[in-house]
């Protein structure tokens, strides 16, 4: 029985109803919250007791994938299971090449729910029932091993080099030197294989949800 679970979302109501089933399958867990990346990194930092995070993928100031690198390039210990309405087989799959510990749909009903948290401090990796992984890889699981050597600090970078900040204000929002950003740059771009900050802009784009579904996403 975990001490405590982490969940980050930005709805209210599917806060509560999932709170809800946490307190009814792990009644002595602690449920901690946070509606954004950064509120989430405030709690694993300051709460020990956080044994499992349930992640939104649709998160405020963080695009595609963003979110769940960030927090598992973070916390490589911490088990972080995705918790989305975006069931479509090329975003679990590359959910899955980003480290996540399982997906669980949105649309899950409640026992569904609690056996699947259940299996999941088991030990068991969970997935949609009848989900079968794509059969063509997707060109942003190269990207996604490639964001995997990053570090914490480099892969905050990268989202703020994607947001158009300069290195001066990146610098100012890190409360570090200038020159720490500049080193921070020069290795994501040898790290991502590419020659400018327009191009690791551009590659980065790549885990973006509607880079990863491509032209036949559905409507």
């Amino acid at each position: 029985m975990p001490s405590g679970i982490l969940i980050v979302d930005d709805h209210p109501l599917f806060i509560e109803a999932l709170e809800q089933v946490i307190q009814a399958t792990f009644p002595n867990a602690a449920v901690f919250k946070a509606s954004s990346i950064e509120m989430a990194r405030g709690v694993l930092d300051k709460e020990n007791r956080v044994e499992l995070v349930l992640l939104d993928l649709s998160m405020p100031g963080t695009r595609g994938l963003e979110g769940v690198i960030e927090l598992r390039k973070r916390y490589p210990k911490l088990p972080i299971v995705i918790v989305s309405a975006l069931e479509d087989p090329r975003i679990i799959s590359e959910v899955m090449q980003c480290g996540a510990a399982g997906f669980i749909s949105k649309s899950t009903r409640g026992g569904d729910l609690s056996r699947a948290l259940k299996d999941v401090m088991e030990g068991s990796v969970v997935l949609p029932r009848g989900y079968q992984p794509p059969a063509e890889v997707s060109p942003s699981s190269d990207l996604a091993a490639r964001i995997a050597t990053l570090t914490p600090q480099q892969v905050r970078v990268l989202q703020m080099l994607r947001q158009g900040l300069l290195n001066k204000q990146i610098a100012f929002e890190l409360d570090v030197g200038e020159t720490t950003i500049k080193a921070h740059v020069s290795e994501i771009l040898r790290k991502l294989k590419v020659n400018s900050r327009t191009q690791a802009v551009i590659e980065a784009a790549k885990i973006d949800f509607d880079s990863i579904l491509g032209p036949s996403r559905d409507n």
